[in-house]
């Protein structure tokens, strides 16, 4: 689902394709549609929560402009760890740090939108920490890693009274639970 505050971008979009099929449709009518999809009785409605979420934090409005958290994983072998998250996982790797000729590595993943930090720093995290994640297809996700035959993991699925998870451990033993929700 696209960000509401993309919705006049939607609207332009929407009327230029009824343009294209020769059916006249004004900019405030666009509106009116792109609202209704939001679940908005009006565009005024969806057009106060845009000038909400647009206020920059501190505001009046209140808006701190919190994002998702980024966990922060120690790892101990940098090629076990890429074999594991990237190799097993699918995630690639977007960029990594070090401070100079053997230092420590610090690395980002990422996949679909999930983000991990991954450190061999001492302190910036404990092994055998555990990430949740909502996601929408768990058995397709169980799937697609019994079916890499990863040496190390088969996950298998489990149905939680708030959904089903497939959860994975990395060769550090931190575990992430993917879940979706019933």
């Amino acid at each position: 689902m696209r960000d509401f505050r993309d919705a006049k971008l939607m609207a332009k979009v929407l009327k230029q394709a009824f343009a294209d099929r020769n059916t006249t449709l004004t900019h405030s009518e666009a509106l009116e549609i792109v609202a209704a999809q939001f679940g908005y009785d009006q565009w005024n409605i969806l057009s106060a929560k845009i000038d909400v979420a647009e206020k920059a934090p501190g505001t009046s409005a209140g808006a701190i402009g919190i994002k998702p958290p980024i966990p922060i994983f120690r790892i101990f072998d940098v090629s076990k760890a890429m074999e594991f998250y990237c190799g097993f996982l699918g995630f690639t790797l977007d960029w990594e740090h070090r401070f100079g000729d053997n230092f420590p590595l610090y690395a980002q993943v990422s996949r679909e939108g999930m983000i991990l930090h991954l450190s061999e720093h001492a302190g910036d995290a404990s092994p055998g920490a555990k990430a949740f994640v909502w996601i929408e297809d768990a058995v397709a996700l169980q799937l697609e890693l019994v079916g890499k035959d990863y040496r190390y993991m088969k996950p298998g699925i489990e149905e939680a009274p708030w959904g089903l998870e497939v959860t994975v451990i990395d060769p550090f033993s931190n575990r992430i639970a993917f879940c979706q929700k019933k």
